[in-house]
């Protein structure tokens, strides 16, 4: 379940160095009358962009803005189905610590016949957050929830300026929901996907960034 951020992208990291499992597709799941991955608000193209870096294919999953569970769940099994008859038998998602959270997409994907996997289950954030950054991966914050962060994150690199300058009360990896990310760079990347910020916008709780691609390079250091 790929939102192109970092729990997605540490997920994936953690499977191919500690794991013989091996990733076979993407799964992004985008607002349809937006185009935009749900929460974070990274455009399908440049998703599209980081699928083509990684070398997998890409499968989207899209849905209404604020979808009920029914419609949700209706779409996940339209989008889930012809992965499973291929032969895909484990969905992989990058929660961290949200019990409710695993405990819905448990028993949406096993209903369906799958095996739902959490590579990053209960890691220490502050563990993983230095993970991401030591092994190489680039990313920008995309949003970021103004009841628990300042509207200023949003654009910036998340590095260890950007982790050094957090609240104490938020957590490094962003698990309570108060920040999104985009990946621009990283080992498992054969090219980066250059961005730049292309404008603002505030959406209730939200304020989000609006990400193009660019052919400068490190448009965030």
């Amino acid at each position: 379940m790929w939102s192109g951020g970092k729990d997605a992208t540490l997920a994936l990291d953690v499977l191919h160095s500690q794991s013989p499992r091996r990733v076979g597709a993407l799964l992004t799941t985008v607002v349809e009358d937006t185009g935009r991955v749900t929460m974070h608000g990274t455009p399908l193209r440049l998703i599209e962009q980081q699928a083509r870096a990684l070398h997998l294919p890409l499968h989207v999953m899209r849905v209404p803005s604020r979808p009920s569970n029914e419609v949700y769940e209706a779409r996940l099994e339209a989008a889930l189905t012809p992965l499973l008859e291929a032969g895909h038998s484990t969905v992989v998602a990058g929660d961290l610590f949200l019990e409710d959270v695993r405990r819905y997409r448990e028993g949406a994907i096993e209903a369906l016949g799958a095996r739902a996997l959490f590579p990053l289950w209960r890691r220490d954030p502050a563990w993983l957050a230095q993970r991401f950054l030591e092994r190489g991966y680039q990313a920008v914050v995309t949003s970021v929830d103004t009841t628990q962060l300042g509207a200023s994150f949003a654009g910036r690199a998340y590095d260890t300026s950007f982790l050094e300058a957090l609240p104490p009360a938020v957590d490094p990896c962003g698990e309570h929901g108060a920040f999104h990310t985009f990946v621009t760079d990283g080992p498992a990347f054969e090219t980066a996907v250059s961005v730049a910020v292309a404008g603002e916008e505030a959406e209730g709780r939200m304020h989000k960034v609006h990400l193009r691609p660019t052919d400068a390079a490190n448009p965030f250091a």
